[in-house]
């Protein structure tokens, strides 16, 4: 099955004229699920019951007029009429469309885990509102997926739970932090699934797994319902088949909301239309940083994107030399910025009010101390300490005033370059997906796979990546494109032309 055919419109249009019900679309997600799980390791929760009694009920809700398009009958509701590809209409594009989401995306009567013992088997008792919304567009979760704990990691080896394996090789690592939901939509077992991202780690995953990674302008998507790892960088992103698929799915779960005061309230543009509307790209300027295509890429890579940016230009784009002069420091910013604010985040881990407590300790502060050390794995511990250490006394101006600075500096880089170009592209990854274990005893090595997408959650612009190519080994390779704050259409419309003019036709060996 190629991802087009298991793409939201496909799975839409085939709903739409009878060919299928939703119970019947949802059960093959489900069977896939567990069929693929014991070899990819993808999920950490498959809620067949759950997503088999949601699809009967919006089976019978678009059978007989009733209105289900929520997990819970005194939760609010609301359906949107919209136009599939052959002309029926249905009630929303998403609607009976199974989809995973990771395990640190708050899901009402399902785990949270954030793939750490510390929390184990937690369930929230409220969803996500990223989850409302997709309820109410009626999509149906099918399932949580494995990710490093608390999404600390480039490679989703750090999960607490094993880690999750590539379908184009199963040696292989699937990317991080979102590995699982990457895996899921490579394996064709969901069209789409949400991730996040604090560095990369939808973006990266995408990249390694040969599908499409959206990372929103930070404040486009709500963080309430998302667990905190390092707040001013979070972002709750999306993984499609399609550049399209991953469209719909923003368009949906974008907006303000009031309860994260940092979601803007910014009109969300209706994406899917705009992308049917238009795939011209004639005239649009596309920005490369030469100086990050040198030491450290791999030749393979370098050549694919190499070949993608000279599609643009016979497309009619115009190719532009930019300068980012301070990304080269991106990785330390961020890794100082990140462990810093992760390091507070975390505190309320500690065994009092939830989760994994340990059952040997004579005092509270035992307790405190043996439930953290018992509890957090060995990446999650060293981001801790890291953080405590650029955040404590004599060392807060020598690092993490210095990181915030270094941060000022990205964004006027950017804001420059976009003053010459409409994007930037660059690479998404410095390689292919590395073996497991490969880089687990060089955690520097390891935190260099962000150094392409790191950027663009300092500064909080918009990122998306999309496939373009495979390597020797048949590896997918893919490229990345950023642009200004909230212009997310415009990320969409190039990614789309680049996506029909040079279609991924490529299938994993898994699914």
């Amino acid at each position: 099955m190629t991802a087009q055919e298991n793409s939201i419109e496909r799975i839409g249009a085939r709903l739409a004229s009878g060919e299928t019900s939703i119970s019947a679309t949802v059960e093959a997600a489900l069977a896939s699920a567990e069929r693929l799980n014991e070899t990819l390791n993808a999920f950490l929760q498959i809620d067949r019951p759950g997503a088999l009694k949601r699809a009967a009920e919006l089976d019978a809700a678009r059978d007989g007029g009733g209105d289900t398009t929520r997990r819970d009958a005194d939760s609010s509701t609301s359906k949107a009429e919209a136009s599939t590809s052959d002309g029926a209409t249905m009630k929303g594009a998403l609607y009976g469309i199974p989809i995973a989401v990771k395990d640190n995306i708050c899901v009402r009567g399902l785990q949270t885990s954030c793939g750490s013992r510390i929390l184990g088997s937690y369930q929230p008792p409220y969803d996500a509102t990223v989850i409302e919304r997709l309820n109410a567009a009626g999509a149906v979760v099918v399932g949580k997926t494995n990710c490093d704990e608390f999404a600390m990691g480039s490679s989703n080896e750090n999960s607490a739970y094993g880690p999750v394996r590539n379908p184009w090789d199963t040696a292989r690592v699937p990317g991080g932090s979102s590995g699982g939901s990457a895996a899921a939509v490579a394996a064709r077992i969901v069209p789409v699934a949400l991730g996040s991202e604090t560095g990369g780690s939808v973006r990266q995953p995408a990249a390694l797994c040969g599908i499409v990674g959206l990372k929103p302008t930070y404040g486009r998507v709500s963080r309430y319902g998302l667990v905190a790892f390092g707040s001013s960088l979070d972002q709750v992103s999306v993984f499609g088949q399609t550049v399209l698929d991953a469209a719909t799915v923003l368009q949906t779960i974008a907006g303000r909301d009031e309860r994260d005061a940092t979601t803007a309230d910014v009109e969300v543009p209706d994406y899917a239309s705009e992308l049917r509307a238009s795939g011209d790209v004639r005239g649009a300027r596309i920005g490369v940083p030469r100086a990050l295509f040198g030491e450290g890429l791999d030749p393979e890579v370098r050549a694919s994107v190499e070949r993608a940016i000279e599609v643009y230009r016979d497309l009619g784009a115009e190719i532009v030399d930019v300068e980012l002069p301070h990304a080269k420091y991106s990785i330390a910013v961020y890794y100082i910025l990140a462990t810093a604010e992760a390091s507070s985040n975390l505190a309320r881990f500690d065994g009092v009010r939830y989760g994994f407590r340990t059952e040997e300790a004579r005092t509270l502060s035992e307790m405190y101390r043996r439930t953290r050390e018992e509890g957090f794995g060995a990446e999650v511990k060293r981001r801790i300490m890291l953080g405590t250490y650029v955040l404590s006394s004599g060392y807060y101006e020598a690092y993490y005033r210095k990181a915030q600075l270094g941060r000022s500096l990205l964004k006027e880089d950017f804001r420059q370059a976009f003053e010459r170009c409409d994007a930037v592209a660059t690479p998404t990854t410095p390689t292919p997906a590395f073996l497991i274990g490969e880089k687990t005893d060089d955690p520097l090595s390891m935190y260099l796979s962000d150094i392409y997408t790191c950027t663009a959650n300092l500064v909080g612009i918009p990122g998306i990546s999309i496939p373009c190519g495979l390597s020797s080994e048949r590896l997918p390779i893919g490229f990345q494109l950023m642009a200004r704050h909230w212009n997310e259409s415009t990320l969409l419309r190039l990614a789309r032309a680049y996506e029909q003019a040079q279609p991924f036709g490529h299938q994993p060996r898994v699914m």
